[in-house]
């Protein structure tokens, strides 16, 4: 009797999935994404430019915030019912393969039926599982270099005297501007490891090997940018503060001179009114002895997936939008959001002179870098080891031991992945 109830609950799960993965062709769309301002404005761009060539469909855009999209997704893989799913939903970048891994039978592989040609490589890996492509990529989270031209020049200094270098470079001119000015070069969260996974990925290189084995406590590229970021922190050249708020507040009041962050921190800056014209951007500093080590990097960012089940068909034509420059054109002066599709940075709104940043064009200058990122492994547990990694420094950074607290990290994310 076990086995029959055992064999009736099993069949039943397959009818369910299968119910689930059946196409429905209802000349709907509906779209989950969250924050009003930026992937909603895109999206009901998106929906209008669209419906002008195809009056009959229906695109409903739904707010659901990032962390109750990945909740229902789990339901619902769980229970083998995608029904309760939206044809087309935004995954964060650093979660798209923790969640492709775990609940592949979710997310339309299309890898056959999608053109990745023209966005940037390390952008569109963060969706690719062994080999196969899940997701379309939107904004950029591409790493820029951006600093008070007015502080550089009582140093003696000019944004060209930033670009192409070295963290050395950095750390030189930085006791420098620190002695002159009496500020910081840059800022940031204590506890968070923002700065040094964006120090790691503008080398290419990861907290997981390629085998998806945890690689932190030989990871000698890791403990050399440890040691670069113990040196500003101790020198003064790095503020730590205690939030993401503080760390906001030493650019509005400015209290630094710059920071390197994803270019979503533009937006920041342009909103403070006083300081326009008081800030330019150029490419992060490289590592001097890693090699293969680059001045880009990315911090951030999104990308959309098309669920199984679903009009896969009518979504995958709708998101076609996101390979077209009059798309990006016309969302960019709404969302400020940068597209990672290198054709976009040859648009009107991309190639405009930035009079907040000097004339610059940063938008072009944003998507140019962004062909020059290299990739990383985020994989499954990629928020457990880099969590790991934040107690390690913490630790370094009050006496402890580094290869002792890297050896500690390891043995966690180990744990944490079942070894």
């Amino acid at each position: 009797m076990k086995k029959l109830l055992a064999l009736v609950m099993a069949l039943t799960m397959i009818m369910t999935m299968a119910a689930a993965l059946a196409t429905t062709d209802d000349g709907k769309l509906t779209i989950w994404t969250w924050d009003p301002t930026f992937n909603i404005a895109a999206m009901n761009i998106a929906k209008e430019m669209y419906q002008k060539d195809h009056p009959d469909v229906e695109i409903e855009i739904q707010e659901v915030l990032s962390e109750d999209i990945e909740t229902n997704v789990t339901i619902a893989a769980s229970s083998g019912d995608l029904s309760t799913l939206p044809d087309i939903l935004l995954v964060q970048d650093n979660s798209f393969q923790k969640f492709a891994t775990n609940y592949p039978e979710v997310y339309m592989d299309i890898t056959d039926a999608y053109n990745f040609d023209g966005f940037g490589e390390a952008k569109v890996a963060y969706s690719v599982l062994d080999g196969r492509h899940y997701g379309i990529p939107f904004d950029a989270g591409t790493v820029v270099g951006a600093y008070r031209t007015d502080y550089l020049e009582k140093a003696g200094y000019t944004i060209a005297d930033l670009k192409d270098i070295t963290w050395d470079k950095l750390i030189e001119i930085g006791k420098v501007v620190k002695e002159k000015t009496g500020l910081p070069m840059f800022s940031g969260q204590a506890g968070s490891v923002d700065s040094i996974m964006i120090m790691m990925q503008s080398c290419g290189e990861s907290l997981f090997n390629e085998d998806g084995s945890v690689n932190l406590k030989n990871n000698e590229t890791l403990k050399k940018i440890i040691d670069v970021y113990s040196t500003m922190v101790k020198e003064g050249i790095y503020l730590e503060v205690n939030s993401w708020d503080e760390y906001i507040g030493t650019l509005s009041n400015g209290s630094v001179v710059g920071t390197f962050q994803g270019c979503w921190i533009l937006s920041t800056i342009m909103s403070l009114a006083d300081q326009k014209g008081k800030w330019d951007i150029t490419n992060m500093p490289a590592m001097s002895n890693v090699e293969g080590a680059t001045n880009y990097s990315n911090n951030g960012g999104s990308s959309w997936a098309i669920i199984n089940g679903k009009d896969t068909d009518l979504a995958l034509d709708f998101m076609q939008l996101y390979r077209n420059v009059d798309f990006y054109n016309a969302i960019l002066p709404t969302t400020s959001a940068i597209a990672t599709f290198a054709p976009a940075k040859e648009a009107p709104a991309y190639t405009a002179p930035n009079e907040f940043f000097n004339g610059t064009p940063i938008f072009a200058t944003i998507v140019e870098y962004t062909g020059h990122v290299p990739s990383n492994i985020t994989g499954a547990y990629y928020y457990d080891a880099r969590n790991a990694v934040s107690t390690a420094i913490t630790n370094a950074l009050n006496g402890a031991d580094i290869d002792a607290e890297l050896a500690n990290a390891e043995d966690t994310v180990n744990f944490a992945m079942g070894f």
